[in-house]
This record gives structure tokens, sequence and C-alpha cells, in this order.
């Protein structure tokens, strides 16, 4: 039996079949429909074409932005905004006639890149996402850890730390508060903070290349990047303390980072050595298919292949 994960993405769709040693059997992918009902058919019809392509019946995991709320079933805070206040992973199970596992995108990310990636054999580790929005996923052991309410690793939703005064106020989050890590370290952030500097309105990609020139505003604007994203992380190390800490999404792309982030995450963190490996994702962008495909273990797996077909509910 084959895993077959399906990443939820802003603007498209991708599913991938893994076999049992992680291979890409199979690939595939589409345009976010933009709606409800061709969600569901559109999840369905990519499952359909990864068993064909295979010859096999598949497990099926499904990243997603947002989550499923404990209390209700419902998805929430998801940015594909008609997904919230649906039964996705339920509906999805009864038109799929299968059990189906959804997790966050960030968790997918942790979970992949845990199994066989840059976190691979670590006792703890989490996972960022640095692209439009700033998610990030928790692993101990290998084992993706999702909280009582489903909200774990959900630091793009908390304040930036150590403001200096004229960070205080912060720009106003899509979720409601202000200030979140999310507008100061993702794309978005870091192209808002320019544009407020500099009075120039350039996509992320084009300031790092201003910095890389030595334009002074371009350099500003990552030498405050990063001065955050050192602060942030340096809270996230003293509540985990992480062994690695994996970073996905455009800005990961950035080898910049990796050379100068440790030297501003040590200072603020309360320990007298801190030696937390930082990595890309080995993966890439395909770490959330596949993490998505490894919501279930290949133990589990064996389990369905004994079991009848049934339009059993999510696990």
């Amino acid at each position: 039996m084959i895993q077959i994960g399906v990443d939820f993405g802003g603007t498209k769709v991708e599913a991938a079949a893994l076999d049992a040693s992680g291979q890409v059997l199979a690939r595939a992918r589409a345009p976010n429909p933009g709606a409800y009902d061709m969600a569901i058919a559109l999840v369905g019809d990519l499952v359909a074409r990864m068993e064909r392509e295979v010859g096999q019946r598949g497990s099926l995991g499904i990243g997603a932005p947002g989550s499923i709320s404990p209390s209700t079933g419902m998805m929430r805070n998801a940015n594909s905004l008609y997904l919230n206040g649906r039964r996705f992973r339920e509906d999805l199970s009864e038109a799929l006639g299968r059990s189906v596992r959804l997790a966050n995108d960030a968790n997918c990310l942790a979970l992949s890149e845990a199994v066989d990636g840059a976190a691979a054999g670590a006792k703890v580790a989490f996972a960022i996402i640095l692209g439009t929005g700033c998610g990030g996923g928790l692993t101990v052991d290998g084992k993706l850890i999702e909280g009582l309410n489903g909200i774990a690793g959900e630091w793009g939703h908390i304040p930036l730390p150590w403001p200096t005064a004229d960070e205080r106020e912060g720009p106003a989050c899509w979720c409601g508060q202000r200030g979140c890590l999310e507008m100061w370290i993702s794309g978005t952030g870091l192209r808002h903070d320019f544009r407020q500097a500099a009075g120039q309105d350039l996509p992320g990609e084009a300031i790092i290349e201003r910095f890389r020139a030595g334009e002074p505003q371009g350099t500003a604007a990552f030498e405050r990047f990063l001065d955050r994203l050192g602060r942030a992380v340096a809270v996230l190390c003293n509540i985990v303390d992480p062994d690695v800490i994996v970073l996905g999404g455009g800005l990961s792309n950035v080898a910049e980072i990796y050379d100068r982030l440790p030297a501003l995450i040590a200072p603020r963190v309360f320990s007298d050595q801190w030696r937390a490996k930082i990595a890309p994702a080995v993966w890439g962008d395909a770490s959330g298919v596949r993490g998505a495909a490894r919501l279930w273990s290949l133990e589990e797996l064996s389990a369905l292949e004994q079991a009848p077909t049934s339009h059993a509910r999510s696990g």
C-alpha cells in the first residue's frame, strides 16, 4: 500500500504517492479551485490519478492551511477562506470512502523533515515556514506534537519579543492582533518593513538582491529582518530547546541567514551554551506533500491493507 499526500496551498494543490522507502512514485499539481465543493472533487481526482498511475490503493493525508478545531471538528484559520467552518476532513472521508488525516501545512513540513530530512534522528525539532506568512511545527522523537487545542507550533501569532520603541505597536495582523511575528519575519513582513523605511514597494526577492549588492536600504531591511528572526527563535529555544531548527518557505533559500542567524540567537538564550543546528529543509517545497503522506505510519498502512474497504472516518 502506498502513502498519498495532498498539500493544499493558496494557489496550487499538489499530490504525491510515496512507497515505503519514501520514493515518489507519482506526482501531480493543479490550481487551487477556490471553492469548497470543487476542492473536494479535486482531491478525489488527484488521489484517483495517483492510484491509477501506481496501480495501488493508498492511505491519504492532507496538509492544509489552518487547522481543525478539536471542539467542533471544523476548519479554522485557513487562508483559503472557503475551508473555514467546514468539516473538510470528514467530507473528504465520505467522498473518497476512506479514512483521512489532516494537519497544518507547517506541521507537515516538520514531520517530513523529522522522518527523513534535515531533522532525522533529532530528539526535538522545530520547523519554520518563512514564506508569505510565518508558520511552525514541532516534533519530538519524530512524532508530531499538535497540542490539546491543535495549535502547537503556531508561533507566527505571538508578539515580536524584546521590541524596540518603534516596534511596540506593530502592524495589524489578519488574525485580529497587532505585532504578530507573521507581520515581521515573513516575506510579507520584509516587504512591509522596506516600504515603511524606504518608501518603495518591492518584493522580497528584490530586497534581498539590494542587500547583496550592498545598497543601504536593502541592507538595513535585511539586518532588521535577521535581528527580529533571531529574537523570535531565541524565545522558541527558551521554551522547547530544539536540537534542530529547519527552515522552509521562500526566504529559507537565502543562504546568508544560516551564516549570520546563530550569533543573533545565542546571546538571548537562557543558557551558558547554545548549539542547535539550523538547516534548510532537505525536501524543499516537497516537504509539505511528503509530510502529509507521512501522517500515516508504515505500521498503520500494514493494518489498513488487511482491513476491508469502508467509509471509515478519520483516525
